[in-house]
């Protein structure tokens, strides 16, 4: 087997794999990555955040036509569904983002293999797949990423039964489709495919839908969720989840088997470190499968590093992507940090849902006084004009230094309205900074502008 050489190798070619190693070479470190599939840009880009955004929106657009563009005085006629073509342009979308890393990689310098990545020793990483190579480095980054979670009583089959990736690419609607877990990934692919005309349980154990952000929001998205027709049940825990022919049986406890066309299972997501070698190099991890690392992403092996979804934390793309450029900007020398008090989260429902900082519940727990500034997308003569007056944004101020802690929004695009507050935050501002910023108008970004106000008892145009 051919033994190549580089100063970085980076074992994973995920957002956190792929962003580090085009920073490398921005560095000017001789690096490499390496991936085990034919396209580079990990869970993110070739089945999970970017083709279910793209089926999002074109589900949306679907409904908008089916039942908002006659209030908007257009008439269509009948709409109709061509699953097929919607797949295509979401494999269209995840083809061209796939392909435009590979052509950064070449004008960067990033020499890329393909194949499973495995440690022999500390410095040596063994490739077997499309190359076949021993690749060696004195410092390897591990990027392994993660994998849908699984449950021992749901018996996935990767087609009536199956996880995220599986529910990216039915051939048909379901009828019914029954979804084990009602966080971020089972509500977005919910609301795909109730959109599409399937009819949606989901079932959730805790007594309330996504857990970890502010209670009050994830209230509120549930009562709008109910009103699109999703039948969400809290409180309720799947015993089993088996394929009965073309159909599926779930048992769940004190109530009646439910009898679907598909089941989706997404309780999370586990770190994808079973198989790359640990083994080799005398690297444990804790009983989840999470490596641990120091503030420099430094793991108990000398030169051997880990950042992304397998160090734990939140598991989002961009907080991976973040860390990757720290890990590579620190290894050259540069002092830079990762400030994991911002870090925004999207659920991309309809609307969306965005958060960053603390939430009301963890700053009670922590003994922080706070005021708060409270303004509905109702009162926005922008969100009026788009007929997307259902939301609110919530801005969270610590009650002395005024110094913004925890920002919350429900309602059309959240996710990028959530831009400006991770940025006040970073740079330390407070409600009044944003009070005191002229916002343009109309625009839904004078929701957050209006919030900042009321956190202060300022708020024009909300009672």
């Amino acid at each position: 087997m051919k033994t190549v050489r580089h100063e970085l190798v980076i074992l994973g070619g995920g957002p956190a794999g792929y962003v580090a190693a085009i920073r490398a070479a921005q560095l000017g470190i001789d690096v490499a990555c390496i991936d085990e599939n034919d396209r580079f840009g990990g869970t993110c880009l070739r089945v999970g955040c970017i083709p279910s955004k793209a089926l999002l929106e074109s589900s949306h657009l679907y409904e908008e036509a089916k039942h908002r563009f006659a209030g908007h005085g257009l008439k269509i006629g009948e709409v109709g569904l061509d699953l097929d073509a919607m797949m295509a342009r979401k494999d269209k979308i995840v083809d061209a983002l796939t392909g435009g890393i590979d052509m950064l990689f070449k004008k960067k310098g990033v020499t890329p293999y393909r194949g499973r990545g495995k440690f022999t020793d500390s410095q040596s990483v063994q490739v077997q797949g499309t190359d076949n190579v021993l690749v060696q480095a004195g410092r390897i980054l591990i990027c392994a990423g993660s994998r849908p979670a699984s449950l021992s009583f749901v018996k996935e089959d990767n087609d009536r039964i199956g996880n995220s990736t599986t529910a990216l690419a039915f051939p048909e609607v379901p009828k019914r489709l029954v979804v084990i877990g009602g966080g971020y990934i089972g509500l977005e692919m919910s609301s795909v495919w109730n959109r599409l005309g399937s009819e949606v349980i989901v079932l959730e154990a805790l007594d309330h839908i996504m857990p970890g952000i502010d209670a009050e929001f994830a209230q509120l998205a549930h009562r709008v969720f109910k009103k699109q027709g999703l039948d969400i049940r809290t409180s309720t825990f799947v015993e089993s989840a088996t394929r009965d022919g073309d159909e599926c049986m779930v048992a769940i406890t004190g109530g009646e088997p439910i009898r679907c066309d598909r089941v989706l299972l997404s309780t999370g997501r586990s770190p994808a470190t079973d198989d790359i070698g640990l083994e080799a190099i005398g690297l444990e991890t804790d009983k989840k499968g999470f490596i641990s690392v120091n503030a420099n992403y430094e793991t108990a092996v000398e030169g051997v590093y880990a950042v992304g979804d397998c160090i734990g934390g939140a598991m989002l793309a961009h907080k991976a992507m973040e860390e990757g450029i720290v890990c590579v900007e620190q290894m050259s020398g540069i002092k830079t940090h990762m400030n994991y008090d911002v870090i925004p989260a999207i659920v991309y429902t309809h609307p969306e849902i965005a958060m960053v900082g603390k939430t009301e519940e963890q700053l009670k727990e922590a003994g922080i006084e706070y005021n708060k500034g409270v303004c509905p997308f109702g009162a926005n003569g922008r969100a009026r004009t788009l007929g997307e007056i259902e939301g609110r944004v919530k801005i969270l101020a610590d009650a002395k230094t005024d110094r913004v802690l925890g920002v919350h929004i429900i309602g059309a695009r959240a996710g990028d309205l959530i831009a400006e507050a991770a940025t006040a935050m970073e740079f330390g501002a407070s409600s009044e900074d944003i009070a005191r910023t002229c916002h343009a108008h109309p625009t839904l970004a004078e929701v957050v502008h209006e919030a900042a106000l009321a956190v202060d008892g300022r708020a024009i145009h909300t009672v």
